[in-house]
């Protein structure tokens, strides 16, 4: 099949609406979503206290979080597997080949990378701020919110590359998650199994709606740092 026939086909699921592709992307987002929402607010408490605050072992913390965002996503999914198979140590919460499953692989993904850019988002403020803030008496939280806002392009940016990262990853969806179609099918799993069947069209589509979103996300960043932004 030519590579112009296998991008109509693919037009043309997307445009018919093909019940079992839109579910894909639905299974797709929504675990990706969810992952990322449970561990935004640890990783950017996390962050704080890794920017702001000073004691014994920080920098073997930092080191960890770092060395995390570079393990391999297939192996967090064999070492999250051994935890959830039945002869694991968590087998009887039966987590395994579950969309729950799918999400606290992502979460572990997630994690490290976000509270990695965070931090170095929040390292990069003005810490004259935080002084001036504690000086007039300003509680904790008035100051987080007040650095959340002067940081918060870079913050925005850390969650879209984290979301970005995790709804793209394979080896830990596949792992944990099984590839059951209509259950824990997402997308780049999808697309690697269309691949080895040879019929590409599915995979065609949906690697369109990855293309889409990274698309989406970039000018909607771009579109919050404001006009200024977009014209350098």
């Amino acid at each position: 099949m030519s590579l112009w026939q296998t991008t109509l086909d693919a037009l043309s699921l997307l445009l018919s609406f093909d019940a079992d592709l839109w579910h894909i992307v639905a299974v797709s987002f929504s675990v990706s979503l969810a992952a990322v929402g449970l561990v935004l607010l640890p990783a950017l408490l996390l962050a704080f206290v890794l920017a702001y605050s000073h004691f014994p072992g920080k920098w073997l913390l930092l080191s960890l979080i770092n060395t995390l965002q570079a393990v391999p996503t297939v192996v967090i999914g064999l070492l999250l597997y051994m935890l959830l198979s039945r002869a694991g140590p968590l087998g009887d919460w039966q987590l395994l080949f579950t969309q729950k499953a799918m999400i606290l692989g992502q979460m572990l993904i997630c994690l490290p990378i976000l509270v990695s850019m965070m931090h170095g988002a929040l390292q990069s403020s003005d810490r004259r701020s935080v002084e001036t803030a504690m000086t007039l008496g300003s509680s904790l939280p008035r100051i987080a919110l007040t650095m959340m806002w002067e940081t918060r392009f870079p913050l925005c940016a850390a969650v879209i590359a984290s979301f970005s990262r995790i709804v793209t990853e394979v080896g830990c969806s596949m792992m944990v998650g099984g590839n059951i179609m209509g259950l824990t099918r997402n997308i780049p799993t999808a697309i690697a199994m269309e691949s080895q069947k040879g019929a590409f069209a599915q995979g065609v589509a949906l690697g369109m709606v990855l293309l889409s979103l990274a698309l989406l996300l970039n000018f909607l960043l771009s579109s919050m740092r404001g006009k200024g932004y977009l014209r350098a």
